[in-house]
């Protein structure tokens, strides 16, 4: 009796040992990409004439790959599944096309592409950027609603001034922010909005050209800072997670520069010596 039970746990660790390892992730990599591909193929008409019922097969074939390696992971992971979040993304992704009725709707077949997105789950480097992403969602946040004002305090500025000659670009508030969107992505900005209201309002440049600059320029730029920020943080938490797994200490750069220091300030230590006993 006592001999089954620990056998159990030495089951598992092999199970998740395997689970875990480079081999079966790289199937399962190659399994994603081929299932992404055929479901590109199912999107052809002639494709589908010719060879709708193989795709069919093929597809059916991948799906049961998933599921059997999930079941796989759930023993291996025990109680710990739910636990993972990239564990349970597969579930959901998996699940939508073992949903009742996923043949019958369009809607639930489209998401059946949503499978190839399991690729972010099994790339550790696209986990990270996800990882950076979500965890950036707070600054992002803060961006958000600063772009957000600037685009009604202008809204509402570029309305009054440009509502009477150009109603098509600021006829209404929201009128007048899709046509500021329009600018900040510099869509056709100055040839297409710009130079014509220019050509009623000569010193418009003074309100669009400030409006560029703040938004196309510092507020995308300070985008980007934060998911920078937040992939610098999340490459370092899996590091120091790395670390703590195997053990090892975490070497910064600060660290480094401490120490070459120290070297430093000893060799011209022993210099000094030498120079006095000579």
């Amino acid at each position: 009796m006592t001999d089954s039970l620990s056998q159990k746990p030495a089951f598992r660790d092999r199970l998740c040992a395997f689970v875990d390892g480079t081999r079966f992730n790289n199937v399962i990599i190659a399994v994603i990409v081929l299932n992404a591909i055929v479901l590109g193929m199912q999107t052809s008409d002639e494709l589908v004439a010719n060879y709708g019922s193989l795709l069919d097969i093929i597809d059916n074939a991948f799906l049961f790959i998933f599921v059997v390696e999930l079941g796989v992971r759930m023993v291996a992971y025990g109680t710990d599944f739910v636990k993972r979040p990239w564990s349970m993304f597969d579930l959901v992704v998996v699940g939508i096309a073992l949903t009742p009725g996923a043949e019958a709707f369009s809607v639930m077949r489209a998401l059946r592409i949503l499978r190839a997105l399991r690729l972010i789950s099994q790339v550790p480097t696209m986990r990270v950027v996800v990882e950076a992403l979500l965890k950036s969602l707070p600054g992002l946040g803060s961006t958000a609603i600063l772009l957000m004002l600037i685009f009604y305090v202008c809204g509402v500025m570029a309305t009054v001034l440009f509502k009477s000659q150009f109603p098509e670009f600021f006829g209404t508030l929201g009128g007048s922010i899709y046509s500021l969107f329009q600018v900040m992505t510099l869509e056709s900005w100055s040839m297409g909005i710009v130079r014509p209201v220019m050509e009623e309002f000569p010193y418009a440049w003074i309100f669009f050209v400030p409006f560029v600059i703040l938004t196309s320029i510092l507020v995308l730029n300070l985008v980007v800072a934060v998911v920078v920020d937040s992939m610098q943080t999340a490459k370092a938490s899996i590091a120091s997670a790395d670390a703590e797994e195997h053990g090892t200490d975490i070497v910064t750069l600060e660290t480094l520069q401490t120490e070459i220091r120290g070297l430093r300030k000893e060799i011209e230590g022993l210099r000094a010596e030498k120079e006095d006993r000579s």
